[in-house]
Order: C-alpha cells, then sequence, then structure tokens
C-alpha cells in the first residue's frame, strides 16, 4: 500500500530541521509533497510556483522523466561500488561529459557529495598541491567576507557569514579574508555587472604584503555570491583577482555551486566571465538537486602535481564512500543530457533579458532599496524593520507562500532563482505575486 503523502505528519518533533526557524514552522507547517516542471503541490492541494528551483539547483525543473528513468535504470543494475581502488563506468563517463563543458584548461574531476565536501576538497587540494611541489609553506587560505562555501569547518574558515561562524568556536587557523563587494552606496539597482568596486580585488595585494605571497596556497570566491544575498562581482573584479593570484604563485578556486550548469545562460560562471580558475567546485546542478552529489574541476596543473613517486602508491589520500556513486553519476549523466537536448544553458541566457526588466519593475515599491541581477538570478533587498532584522523579509516568504510562489529570503533580501525552463508569463506570475506582496507589508 503506497504511503499518503499528502498527509502532513502528526508529530514534526523529532526531525531537526536545517537553517530553518524551528519552533516557527512546527506551529505552521510547509508541506510539499509533490513536483512537476515548475511546480510544487502542497499538503493542502495548492500549486505553488518555484521561484528558486528548489534551493538554487533543480535547474531543469522537477520530475524530468529522462533524470528519473536514468535513476531507476541504474538502481536495478548496479546500486553501489567503491570507489577506492576500484572503477564503474558510469563516473568516468559523467566525468569526461563535465569536462566536455567546462571552460578549456579544465581537465579533471574529483567527486563529493555536496557543495559543503567540494569546497573541502579544493581547499585540501589547495594545501596538498603546494606541499606535492615542494612548497609547503603555502598553508593560508584567502576566503571573502559575506561568502558562503558551505557549512563544514573548512567552509565556515573561508566564509564570510556571521552567523554560520559565530558559535561553532575556534576555526581553522590561517584565514584571511577580502572585502566584499556589495556597495548600495553606488551600485545600487545596477543591471548585470555593476560599474564600481574592482579597485576591492587590490585588497589582495594588501593580504599577500601583511602575510607574505609565500604562505598563502589560495583564495577562494563565488563568483556571484548566491546566498548571501546576490552580490554580483563589479566589472573587471574577477579578472583583477585571477591575475593577482597567478602574479603571486596563488591558487584561484571559484565556488559555481550556485553559478554552474547554466544559471548564468554559460556552463559556469568562469565562461561567462572568462575567467579560468585553477578550480572549480560544483554540486546542486551537477544532478538537478534529485541525489547528493557534488564534484571538483581542476586543471592538469594541480591533477599532475600529484601523479609522482611509485605508480602503485595512492596519490591522495582523501576521497568519499560515495564518491562518484552509480545511481548519482547516472543522474548527473541524464541531467547533462536534458541541458543539451532542451538547450537550456541557452534558453537561460535568451530568457535573461525578460527576467531583468521583469526584476526592475519592482523598483519604488515599500521598502525596496535595491534590485540586482545577473542571469537567472536575482534579489531584492528590502529596508529592514528597526529593531527586527530579517523580519520584513521572513513575512514576505510567508506571504508569498500563500499566495502561490516560492522563494528564498536572507537577511532582509528575497533572492530568486528560477528553473531554466521558466517561461515568460510564469517570470509575469512570479514577479506580479511579489509585487502584490511588497505593496501589503508593513
Amino acid at each position: 500500500m503506497p504511503l499518503d503523502r499528502k498527509a502532513t505528519p502528526n508529530d514534526l518533533n523529532a526531525f531537526w530541521m536545517p537553517f530553518t526557524a524551528n519552533r516557527q514552522f512546527k506551529k505552521a507547517p510547509r508541506m510539499f509533497v509533490a513536483a512537476r516542471d515548475m511546480h510544487y503541490t502542497t499538503s493542502d492541494g495548492r500549486q505553488v510556483l518555484d521561484g528558486t528551483a528548489g534551493l538554487w539547483c533543480c535547474n531543469a525543473g522537477h520530475c524530468r522523466p529522462r533524470i528519473t528513468e536514468a535513476i531507476q535504470r541504474q538502481a536495478a543494475e548496479l546500486d553501489y561500488a567503491p570507489a577506492f581502488q576500484m572503477g564503474h563506468p558510469v563516473a568516468f563517463e559523467l566525468a569526461n561529459r563535465l569536462i566536455e563543458i567546462a571552460p578549456k584548461g579544465i581537465d579533471h574531476v574529483f567527486y563529493t557529495n555536496s557543495g559543503s565536501e567540494s569546497v573541502e576538497t579544493a581547499l585540501k587540494l589547495a594545501i596538498a598541491y603546494h606541499r606535492a611541489r615542494g612548497d609547503g609553506a603555502r598553508t593560508r587560505l584567502i576566503g571573502r567576507e559575506r561568502g558562503y562555501h558551505g557549512v563544514n569547518f573548512g567552509g565556515i574558515s573561508v566564509g564570510g557569514i556571521v552567523n554560520n561562524r559565530k558559535v561553532f568556536g575556534t576555526l581553522l587557523g590561517g584565514v584571511d579574508h577580502l572585502p566584499h563587494t556589495h556597495l548600495p552606496a553606488v551600485n545600487a539597482f545596477s543591471r548585470g555587472q555593476p560599474e564600481h568596486g574592482a579597485n576591492l580585488a587590490d585588497e589582495l595585494e594588501r593580504i599577500v604584503a601583511l602575510h607574505g605571497a609565500e604562505t598563502i596556497a589560495a583564495v577562494i570566491v563565488e563568483p556571484v555570491a548566491g546566498s548571501t544575498g546576490v552580490i554580483l562581482p563589479p566589472k573587471g573584479y574577477l579578472e583583477k583577482l585571477r591575475a593577482i593570484t597567478r602574479k603571486h604563485g596563488i591558487l584561484l578556486i571559484f565556488d559555481e555551486v550556485i553559478t554552474g550548469f547554466g544559471r548564468l545562460g554559460a556552463p559556469f560562471a568562469a565562461q561567462y566571465f572568462n575567467v579560468l580558475p585553477d578550480m572549480m567546485t560544483t554540486a546542486k546542478g551537477l544532478t538537478n538537486g534529485v541525489i547528493p552529489m557534488g564534484a571538483v574541476l581542476t586543471t592538469a596543473e594541480v591533477h599532475d602535481a600529484f601523479m609522482t613517486g611509485p605508480d602503485h602508491m595512492i596519490e591522495l589520500f582523501h576521497g568519499y564512500t560515495y564518491s562518484g556513486n552509480p545511481i548519482a553519476s547516472a543522474a548527473g549523466i541524464a541531467t547533462l543530457e536534458t541541458y543539451r537536448e532542451e538547450a537550456l544553458f541557452e534558453r537561460a541566457a535568451a530568457i535573461a533579458p525578460y527576467w531583468e526588466e521583469a526584476l526592475h519593475a519592482l523598483k519604488g515599491l515599500p521598502h525596496v532599496i535595491d534590485i540586482r541581477n545577473m542571469g537567472l538570478i536575482g534579489a531584492v533587498e528590502l529596508e529592514p524593520i528597526a529593531g527586527e532584522p530579517t523580519r520584513r523579509a521572513f513575512n514576505a516568504f510567508l506571504a508569498a507562500f500563500d499566495k502561490g510562489i516560492l522563494i528564498r529570503t536572507t537577511g532582509d533580501i528575497i533572492a530568486m532563482s528560477p528553473p531554466l525552463i521558466v517561461t515568460k508569463p510564469q517570470i509575469d506570475e512570479l514577479i506580479g505575486t511579489l509585487a502584490g506582496v511588497l505593496k501589503t507589508l508593513a
């Protein structure tokens, strides 16, 4: 007998929910029980338009047949295979396909299970890379204020979100941070890349002078910072970071967990901005959010530094039980095929101008102090309620859900990232409904 998936469980106490106001939620649960394409179905039978691609991850929409069928076939054929000293063809095939769409110069794939693990892996690879080259003093890691790089200790150490860091005690030592690039005084209501702020990349030179280039292993940044409210790179900023890191022999890591797989209208942000990093961290859209999987993509230079010594010896003492899991790999291949067959990256690029116009039409509504966009990402920043930070945006989130749209909030910023299959009428519905919500906010 199938489970009754439309019923709300009669006891919500056992599940300690992540990044959630647990007490508020459990007083008035918001339950999804099904999904298809652009919509969720709630436990009370309502349709909710997905304005966030799940959690920045369902880029091809929900319950896509090719992905579902690939998972079913793989589960029946080979459910699990170890990745330590053994292999299976699906993981190798997915790696090849990832390299096909990656920027020229990216040649290797190391599998993880999430964006957090991808970041942790990239940071370890950076330190180990320098050691493998006889440069073991390079252990310092540079992140950025308001950066989000997952929730493991390495990620929150290089990350720059106060609430993610402050309650977990001593983090990794030897970490410093660049300033963020959110400059509302000069860049408010920018369309695409802001004009001002490229000079902030020069702060890396100050950090190099302070610590010495010979101590710094890597700089990690999100090309577009998503989880802290869509913070965009000013024109020329990423290019400057690349030039400075290259000048000082520092690895540059792009955290592409959000920007990867078409979110900006290109396979990766590295291609969108025409800046090649040494490593890219990915997850989310890799499997369309269906099964946990991540990957670190690296240049041959990074990979080859480890390929020394006797060939029967393990080159890198790092990995996960589920690295390259067969079912996740099958989901990844089917996801990439869906993107290709439906030209979703190109479709995102084509519809991005319409998205921009719709989003910026919200300018002038109550409490709106900034709007910013890039690709199929958008943010509406609200003036906080005095003494109650985050409440106004959270009230908007609740009201939006009641009116049939899913948005995401971080602080007093509304962030949106619809699946790449979104249509113009659905953009109109999403933004029009949000406009109605904003007009009623206290």
